[in-house]
């Protein structure tokens, strides 16, 4: 067995397949807002949130969307998470309620955690989940190992990789 890099145990994600998951995270959250079961307005974690949150809203008919923007990534190592930028408080009303927020993964919790600090009633949704973060999410649609990297489709480019076993 070969030493592998961290990001070298990678999960591709194409755009069809975030699509497709992205559509079955709308189907399972259908219904689901409070009282009547709608949601009053989505809130895409930026960036990797947006596309998941754009689908998500078409699939459900809501045409309220806002974003918040949290940095917790410097290039691939993980800082302290902070808000960069708060959806309308209009929006968000009282502590979130009704509001579904979207993001494409949860990775340590800590975005969700920061987010839940503001929007304790709101819905939290990810395509993705790793084991960390799961407790921050209440809903997603594929559960990844902790040691997995995720490849989304906005950050890939077509090049040559080596075969996960290495060279021969």
């Amino acid at each position: 067995m070969t030493d592998r890099l961290p990001h070298e145990k990678g999960f591709h994600v194409s755009w069809d397949q975030i699509h497709r998951d992205s559509r079955a995270l709308a189907w399972r959250l259908d219904g689901r807002g409070p009282g009547d079961g709608s949601w009053k307005a989505i809130v895409a974690i930026t960036r990797g949130g947006m596309a998941p949150a754009m689908i998500v809203a078409r699939e459900l008919g809501v045409r309220v969307v806002d974003t918040i923007s949290v940095k917790s990534y410097d290039h691939d190592k993980q800082s302290e998470a902070r808000v960069l930028k708060a959806p309308s408080a209009d929006i968000m009303g009282d502590e979130g309620e009704g509001i579904l927020i979207v993001d494409d993964l949860v990775d340590s919790g800590k975005t969700l955690e920061l987010c839940r600090m503001h929007y304790p009633k709101a819905h939290y949704a990810t395509v993705y989940a790793k084991p960390a973060g799961e407790p921050q999410v209440d809903t997603f649609i594929t559960g990844v190992s902790q040691d997995t990297w995720i490849f989304f489709p906005w950050d890939m480019a077509l090049q040559y990789v080596e075969p996960y076993r290495g060279r021969d």
